[in-house]
């Protein structure tokens, strides 16, 4: 008999409690941890490499798609959440299901067929959750954080400590008040999360905080260069430098 080893995720015990009654008479379920949050749950299926993994949305200090984004190989996905907004994009993850509190039991039998069925055909979970986390910002408001690793440390930028941003091929790198962080993602999907009014991009490969500018200075040519108050210099594109002028009231 096929066993798929289970992880649970969620900041609330009663709903942890109630994933584990529905699970204990499922033969070829093994609930091998639970989490309260996402910053453990990374570090469990890293070291537990569950299967399934039930996971809720919305949790403090990381949330379900951050912890997602995180994760290099994923398990199958069965998101439980009371936010229904989220349920197209996490079929985009290719999430075995979706299930919304409050659910039935006969609802969450469903949801953990589907996972079987997933991985009795090997079908592999996506790992671009870049349109799942442009739907949160959605909801929110502006970016506000930024989930980022290095090595096992797992790193929760508040964007107000970001000084700039630069591309690096299918990565962007942070540059912050603690330290440059490497991400996948891309800049156009900083440049639409962001808030216009604190970040601009300034070139093709840039993107600066304005609150971090001290002055701009001439470069080369007819090129511009913005020095922050970190000391750092960042190229303007002549496309860019009026509209940097105008935001900064130069």
């Amino acid at each position: 008999m096929t066993t798929y080893k289970v992880l649970i995720t969620d900041d609330e015990p009663l709903a942890r409690n109630l994933i584990r009654s529905y699970l204990q008479e499922d033969s070829e379920m093994e609930i091998i941890g639970e989490c309260g949050d996402g910053f453990s749950a990374i570090k469990a299926v890293q070291e537990l490499q569950p299967d399934v993994l039930f996971l809720d949305i919305q949790m403090p200090r990381l949330t379900g798609f951050e912890m997602l984004e995180l994760l290099e190989n994923p398990p199958v996905i069965i998101f439980s959440t009371a936010f229904d907004e989220y349920a197209l994009k996490a079929f985009e993850l290719n999430a075995a299901d979706y299930l919304l509190k409050p659910y039935s039991r006969e609802r969450f039998e469903q949801a953990v067929k589907k996972a079987k069925a997933m991985l009795s055909h090997g079908r592999p979970v996506k790992n671009d959750v870049s349109g799942l986390n442009n739907t949160l910002k959605q909801k929110e408001g502006t970016l506000e954080r930024v989930a980022v690793k290095t090595g096992t440390k797992i790193h929760v930028v508040q964007v107000e400590h970001i000084f700039y941003l630069e591309a690096q091929d299918d990565y962007v790198m942070i540059y912050t008040k603690t330290g440059k962080f490497l991400k996948q993602q891309t800049m156009k999907y900083f440049e639409e999360a962001l808030d216009s009014g604190m970040f601009m991009r300034v070139h093709r490969s840039y993107i600066v905080n304005l609150n971090e500018i001290t002055q701009i200075e001439p470069y080369e040519k007819d090129g511009h260069v913005v020095v922050l108050r970190s000391g750092a210099k960042v190229p303007v594109s002549k496309s860019n430098y009026s509209n940097l002028k105008k935001a900064l009231n130069f």
